[in-house]
């Protein structure tokens, strides 16, 4: 049966529980954690030490799909590449209860990175180069790639017919949508044919934390969460950290690639989907929020969703990506 609000059923015993129920002795120390996909939650344990545990959201991926992302993890690790990897507990990482699956990591602090600095950016790119080396090595055989069908074609078909685009404007955002999906085709066509490699996915500032370090006064990076990880252009964890006019981004990007490319040879044909990949994004955050708006959580979260002003702006927003998407391919400098 299909229940709209699972998280409901979500209490702070049923989480404590479902912990214990895997050799975790929790404390009572309980914090909600910034999610909405999923819920997250820092846990005290008896020993004083903590431990993070996400509760996936149901129906949404399988374990299949959701083992491999673990895997990708682990692998990383493995490999010494700073990623928050899934701890193993009784013999795996994914574990069920009371009808949610979770699983539990390691607790790790930071804050966002600096991105206007230069030598932090060519920190990242090395170690999304590393991650992409890896990434590269073997195909995911069940979570989904990046496509225009997926995060294109299909959130605007669900917009469309959601009823939660005014209907004054619903004429301008469909053409809209329409000429800025248009305008994706032609940046793919432009780029060729890509490698398609396991990416993080959704590779923003906010998903990666600056530690400090003894042996390094500046700290440096740990990447988290890989929910959204997919098959995808290399590029597609690149672009999300850069941002400002061209020139802006083009010095960012070069930056990020001069530490990439000591990992990961970079594919320059890539650099026509990054205002491809961008408004892709935009059409798929905004069918993500509409086809969550039944969950308690999201109204509280995003008030200004179902306003005049927010649709107005997604229009002027789509316009501007139609534009970008007409400029010649992003040059690093």
């Amino acid at each position: 049966m299909n229940d709209p609000h699972p998280y409901s059923r979500l209490t702070p015993d049923t989480v404590l529980n479902s912990l214990e129920s895997v050799g975790l002795l929790c404390d009572g120390r309980l914090l909600a954690l910034n999610s909405y996909e999923n819920r997250v939650y820092q846990v005290g344990l008896d020993d004083g030490s903590l431990v993070v545990a996400k509760f996936y959201r149901p129906a949404r991926w399988s374990d299949a799909q959701i083992l491999e992302e673990h895997g990708f993890a682990m692998e990383l690790a493995q490999a010494e590449i700073p990623v928050v990897a899934p701890l193993e507990l009784a013999g795996t990482t994914l574990h069920h209860a009371s009808g949610f699956a979770f699983a539990a990591f390691p607790r790790r602090g930071g804050r966002s990175p600096e991105l206007d600095d230069g030598e932090t950016l060519t920190w990242l790119g090395r170690f999304i180069g590393r991650i992409h080396a890896v990434g590269g090595v073997r195909r995911y055989e069940h979570r989904p790639a990046l496509d225009i069908e997926s995060f294109g074609d299909e959130p605007r078909a669900f917009l469309l017919g959601s009823g939660l685009v005014p209907a004054d404007l619903l004429p301008a955002w469909k053409q809209a949508s329409e000429l800025a999906l248009e305008g994706v085709r032609h940046c793919f066509q432009r780029a060729g044919k890509v490698a398609m490699i396991r990416t993080h996915g959704d590779c923003h500032a906010s998903n990666v934390l600056w530690t400090p370090d003894s042996g390094n006064s500046r700290g440096g990076p740990h990447f988290v969460d890989l929910d959204d990880s997919r098959m995808a252009p290399a590029v597609q964890d690149l672009w999300m950290l850069i941002s400002g006019d061209r020139h802006d981004m083009g010095r960012q990007l070069g930056k990020l690639l001069e530490g990439y490319e000591d990992f990961s040879e970079f594919d320059d044909r890539e650099l026509h989907l990054v205002e491809a990949l961008r408004t892709l994004r935009l059409l798929h955050y905004s069918a993500w929020i509409a086809r969550r708006w039944d969950d308690p959580a999201f109204p509280i979260a995003f008030p200004w969703f179902n306003t005049a002003r927010y649709w107005q702006d997604r229009v002027l927003e789509l316009r501007e990506q139609i534009a970008a998407m007409q400029e010649p391919a992003l040059v690093p400098s």
